[in-house]
Order: C-alpha cells, then sequence, then structure tokens
C-alpha cells in the first residue's frame, strides 16, 4: 500500500524504535505511547484490519501473538511470582478493528502495553 504508515515503517522508509524482526513481522516502539512500555507488532505483509483475515493467516496471527510474551520479558513486564506463588507485574494485548473498534491505522496491528498502571484511560 503506497500511503500506508506501517507499510512504509516495515520498508524502512519511516524510521522506528525496532524491537524485533523477521522475515513476517516487525515491533516497535509506539511514537506516543499510551503505558511505560507500547509495543505495536505488525506483519509485514499489508492486511487492513483484523476482519480481513481468513484460515489462510493463521499461523501468521499465531507469531503475532506467541510474539508478545517474549517481548514482555525483554521489556521488564512479563508475570512473574512472588514468594507465595501470586503473580506480579503484567501486559495487555489489543488489537483494534474499524472505526467502532478503535483503529486508526489501516494495517492490522497488536498492541503490546506493560508497565505499573494506570494508563492513560486504559482498562
Amino acid at each position: 500500500m503506497d500511503n500506508c504508515l506501517f507499510c512504509k515503517i516495515a520498508a524502512k522508509q519511516i524510521p522506528a524504535t525496532v524491537v524485533y524482526e523477521d522475515d513476517e513481522l516487525l515491533a516497535f516502539k509506539d511514537i506516543n505511547p499510551a503505558a511505560p512500555v507500547h509495543l505495536l507488532i505488525i506483519p509485514k505483509q499489508h492486511i487492513s484490519t483484523l476482519s480481513d483475515c481468513d484460515d489462510s493467516h493463521t499461523a501468521l496471527l499465531g507469531k503475532m501473538l506467541a510474539l508478545a510474551p517474549r517481548l514482555a520479558k525483554e521489556h521488564g513486564v512479563s508475570v512473574v511470582y512472588d514468594a507465595e506463588g501470586a503473580p506480579t507485574r503484567g501486559y495487555k494485548t489489543l488489537i483494534n478493528s474499524g472505526p467502532d473498534g478503535g483503529q486508526v491505522v489501516y494495517h492490522m496491528h497488536m498492541h503490546m502495553y506493560g508497565g505499573p498502571r494506570p494508563w492513560k484511560g486504559m482498562h
């Protein structure tokens, strides 16, 4: 897509603070973070919304979701357990789809939020 912001980031036409990259995915820091850790995980392939995915995207979607715990650990927000075995810390993943779903950039992406709460109005 010629005018897609995230396609331009994936093509290295627009700079981003990249935290992960492979042949299919790119993860980078959000330029307007809503949490102490706010990363975006995108497929390099242009897919406008999650609603445009079908069974052929299952592996890609799984890979996106499986990347989140790895990035959470690398950024110090993964779930750990205290001496009593209670979970501490944590993170949230979110995919917005369409205008009513809060999507702003029409290149499917997953947000990963982490760090001490509260985050700018997030639930």
